[in-house]
């Protein structure tokens, strides 16, 4: 069946209803909304059965819906409507939700409804559930409504008449007059609450040393205190400020652009703050806690179960700046000390890695110097991985990666799943040849004509592809709050197995081997010799597709991509 994607960008929900609808054998075609000319110039050359809405910020003209069949995911259940609703749901704590696939119709979010899937909300950010719970019941319904649009037979569920138990819960956008936090009075749950309820967009905009800034995520902190405003401490690039009963750590800010003035970035919390941050004390957490259950909040942690390590990490949108590919490194280096003979990276359930980190790039007095400097930060750390012969390296993804993170993760001996992520193991988007050893692992797992194909066609892949084609090498069907565990239980299998000690001799052996045909060195080399190019020479595609990616805005019509 011919489906028409159109969203007001290929969000992650959008790349994964691209690529399960693909998996399924649909062809598939993504039209970008905001031009209603455009769309209709689409639909009549591409002349699909159905349209399918997965993320779209403005309503369908009209003439469309009422011509085809147009299908429109909200992130809700039966009943609800808004532009705000799992802003609200987290907002006000909810623990369970759902996602509704209904038609296009007059009135927003009222149309007859053709699926739906139920899913919790744990207590994390809107954008981590947005990609995990939420993504995965928003493809079930999908999933539903397109078989039940495809058996002829079915009719879709009007929401209204006797029939129709669910309430009508029309909310209206949740403005920043709600949101904000009354520092004095608000304990530590409402705050979190809040800050998770905002923690990609729009953020909470508050007053801080006296200024406006939008603060990104939270985290809470079990044993700091102050008084209720005041920031106490710094880690990791976060900040940590204290409430009526406690302290949160924010971990990224965005400053208020100002009417007429420059475009603002999302940034570390330290680094954003810059010159107007006081003398705070940096408080690192224990790499390795002295207990499993310790609450304290770090984005890289080491826990270790016999002969199984486990480095998890979790940076805010999947970015690695120079400074957390550092910090990381030194982590990595830490694990190998340690007694294991199998090394569990990642296993969180958000985003693994997404490479280099394109904000901070673009807010440094030199970008392309910071560039450059991140490049080499995350080539080292992928040189420590793959240079490491003494132990099994499990890559663990419990979210999407892309870039970069996809060749991090191909670092590794093995690479793991979670049923649900996507992948983009290309650069091309951002005009860029890539560097991380990809020249060497992603030939080496997948071949090399169809290395070519991923890296030139620049299109997400989904688990079930991605397993195919042997970008990975297992994907574990679970839920996003228990791949953690999941992953640990195969990694102390995999230590167990009475092979793991032959696997970790014939790994050095095969190593030691392609050293002698090309070192790892000719393939970086090789690499970074573009990069410096597209980094140093203003007139390449990137500095342009880049600042587009950072501010939202639409990559250059005029600026191509390198074939």
């Amino acid at each position: 069946m011919r489906i028409l994607l159109v969203a007001s960008a290929f969000n992650s929900l959008t790349q994964r209803v691209y690529a399960e609808l693909r998996d399924l054998r649909h062809p598939v075609e993504l039209h970008l909304a905001g031009d209603d000319d455009a769309l209709r110039g689409v639909l009549r050359r591409w002349a699909p059965d159905l349209v399918i809405a997965p993320m779209l910020r403005t309503a369908l003209p009209r003439d469309v819906w009422s011509s085809l069949p147009c299908l429109i995911v909200h992130p809700g259940p039966p009943g609800d409507r808004g532009p705000s609703s799992l802003d609200w749901a987290i907002h006000e704590g909810a623990a369970d939700w759902g996602v509704t696939v209904l038609q296009a119709d007059e009135v927003m979010d009222a149309g007859a409804v053709w699926a739906t899937a139920a899913c919790p909300l744990p207590p994390v950010g809107k954008s981590d559930l947005y990609r995990n719970e939420v993504s995965d019941a928003a493809v079930e319904a999908v999933l539903r409504a397109v078989e039940r649009f495809a058996s002829g037979t079915f009719t879709p569920r009007p929401q209204s008449g006797p029939d129709w138990r669910a309430p009508d819960h029309t909310r209206p956008l949740l403005r920043q007059e709600v949101r904000r936090i009354d520092w004095a009075g608000d304990d530590t749950d409402t705050v979190l609450r809040k800050l998770r309820a905002a923690d990609s967009r729009p953020g909470v905009l508050d007053d801080l040393l006296g200024a406006a800034w939008y603060l990104h995520g939270g985290h809470p902190e079990p044993v700091l205190r102050g008084r209720p405003g005041d920031l106490l401490a710094t880690r990791a690039g976060a900040v940590c400020r204290a409430t009526s009963d406690g302290a949160v750590w924010i971990p990224e800010l965005r400053r208020r652009r100002h009417p007429g003035g420059p475009a603002t970035v999302k940034l570390p919390a330290v680094l954003a703050l810059g010159d107007a941050l006081p003398a705070l004390p940096e408080l690192p957490a224990p790499l390795l806690p002295e207990r499993d259950d310790a609450p304290a909040w770090s984005d890289i942690r080491y826990r270790e179960d016999g002969p199984v390590g486990r480095l998890r990490f979790s940076f805010p949108g999947g970015a690695m700046s120079t400074g957390h590919c550092r910090r990381l490194l030194d982590a990595y280096r830490f694990a190998l000390d340690r007694p294991t003979s199998v090394l569990v990276l990642g296993g969180g359930r958000d985003f693994f890695s997404n490479g280099i980190h394109l904000n901070v790039i673009e807010a440094a007095p030199d970008p392309a110097a910071e560039s450059w400097a991140n490049i080499n930060a995350i080539d080292d750390l992928v040189e420590a991985v793959l240079t490491t012969t003494d132990r099994l390296v499990v890559a663990a993804l419990g979210g999407n990666a892309a870039a970069g993170g996809v060749m991090l993760a191909l670092a590794a001996d093995e690479v793991w799943c979670r049923q649900g992520v996507v992948l983009n193991p290309h650069y091309r988007l951002m005009g860029l040849h890539g560097s991380e050893y990809w020249t060497y692992t992603l030939p080496r797992r997948v071949g090399a004509a169809e290395a070519a194909r991923l890296t030139g066609r620049a299109l997400p892949i989904g688990a079930a592809a991605a397993l195919r084609a042997r970008l990975v090498d297992r994907v574990l069907p679970c839920a996003p709050r228990d791949f953690g565990r999941e992953t640990d239980r195969l990694a102390g299998l995999l230590a167990a197995s009475p092979t793991a000690q032959d696997r970790i001799a014939a790994k050095k052996a095969a190593r030691d081997a392609d050293e002698l045909v090309k070192p790892l060195a000719a393939h970086r080399r090789e690499e970074l010799a573009v990069m410096h190019r597209q980094f140093f020479t203003p007139r390449e595609p990137y500095h342009a597709l880049r600042s587009a990616f950072v501010h939202k805005r639409p990559a250059p019509a005029a600026v191509s991509t390198p074939d």
